[in-house]
């Protein structure tokens, strides 16, 4: 197996997209990335999309073809990847397995999504839970995670102060992302005081509908000197599967997949929790932010909230989470959240993240969620 290195990442901005279609923000992500890489199209070997539900949103299905016809890089492959919110997490993961083994020189992995052109995205969204014991039943996605929360507050002591600081942190990071669909800070009573969507998690618990697009370039480590000074090298990519229903779990406070991914990308880069530098994590909603600095190994199962609170998740923080703004106030267009994720990484340990730099970054982890942990993709990068 070959070292793999990233030599060009590109995200187009995140948000309620109107003037943009489908194919105009894939389109856009891809021909940035390649810029950014300094490669030509025709270098490009196969093409891997993370897409969650486009037949759903904007009535597409075959989205590998309508992609490599309208970028015009036909007849190279372009294949589809799906697994709900972690489909763009699952397209790196697909590219780095592509070059690693030496099948492709070349690739690119791009996640896209166009969540906003239906009147309501919530039964779309819902699809990526169990249809007949959960979706079917009238649960939706905040009320999953909210029952993760209770039990969470239940078990632990956590409070709803302490949710809440998930979402200000993010958005406090996010108002230095020019990329990011809420680029704003909020108060932890501007996040008690919204609406109740499930209790007791509130609108500003929730990441919003987003439409969006990101990108990056991957190549074989040992040429990407060739191509830019500044690679980074892909130091594990990890993938685990846990239950799609909550009611098959052990404990509703434990993400199973989060954490057997972590633990077997740990092992693979020879690394510990402590020598990560940042982590973009998947905070879909504010409870989800509080069990990942859990389940990947930052404090011990309980402690998250307490962390959280005695400000460890800031960008100055012993671990620095989501100086891109997060799920939260980055935005989430599902497909393409896990591609995006690894595009901060990137600009970080690359120093070019601007005022939310991360002083120092030299290891950076994504860890990308499908549903409530029924797929988790987990990756290690270096400078």
């Amino acid at each position: 197996m070959r070292d793999v290195a990233i030599i060009g990442v590109s995200q187009t901005k995140f948000g309620e997209l109107w003037e943009k279609s489908f194919r105009d923000l894939i389109v856009e992500a891809g021909i940035k990335a390649i810029e950014d890489a300094d490669v030509e199209g025709d270098e490009l070997g196969a093409m891997y999309v993370g897409n969650m539900s486009a037949g759903l949103f904007v009535k597409q299905e075959h989205i590998a073809s309508l992609i490599a016809d309208h970028s015009g890089l036909a007849p190279i492959p372009c294949a589809r990847v799906e697994a709900a919110c972690a489909s763009g997490g699952l397209a790196l993961r697909n590219g780095i397995m592509a070059v690693a083994s030496g099948y492709h020189d070349m690739v690119i992995s791009a996640g896209v999504e166009k969540m906003t052109d239906v009147v309501d995205p919530t039964p779309a969204i819902a699809t990526a839970s169990d249809q007949e014991w959960e979706a079917q039943q009238g649960v939706t996605f905040p009320s999953l995670y909210a029952m993760m929360a209770r039990r969470h507050m239940y078990e632990y002591g956590t409070t709803r102060e302490q949710l809440a600081m998930v979402s200000v942190i993010n958005h406090k990071n996010g108002a230095k992302n020019p990329l990011a669909q809420f680029p704003m800070e909020i108060s932890v009573d501007a996040v008690l005081n919204s609406s109740i969507v499930a209790d007791p998690l509130r609108l500003l618990d929730c990441s919003p509908v987003s439409d969006g697009a990101a990108a990056v370039i991957l190549c074989p480590a040992e040429d990407a000197k060739k191509y830019t000074d500044t690679p980074i090298y892909v130091k594990a990519s990890a993938q685990a599967s846990g239950t799609i229903a909550l009611h098959d779990r052990k404990d509703l406070t434990t993400i199973d997949s989060t954490v057997h991914a972590s633990r077997n990308a740990y092992k693979m880069a020879g690394l510990e929790p402590k020598n990560i530098d940042l982590v973009e994590v998947h905070d879909c909603f504010s409870i989800n932010g509080l069990l990942a600095v859990e389940d990947l190994g930052f404090v011990e199962k309980g402690k998250g909230g307490i962390a959280i609170e005695e400000g460890m998740t800031e960008i100055d923080g012993d671990i620095p989470v989501n100086p891109s703004g997060g799920l939260k106030a980055r935005g989430h267009p599902l497909g393409a959240t896990g591609i995006a994720q690894a595009a901060e990484i990137v600009w970080q340990l690359r120093g070019e993240a601007g005022k939310r730099q991360v002083d120092g970054a030299q290891i950076g982890m994504t860890h990308n969620i499908g549903g409530t942990g029924g797929t988790a993709a987990v990756h290690i990068f270096s400078n």
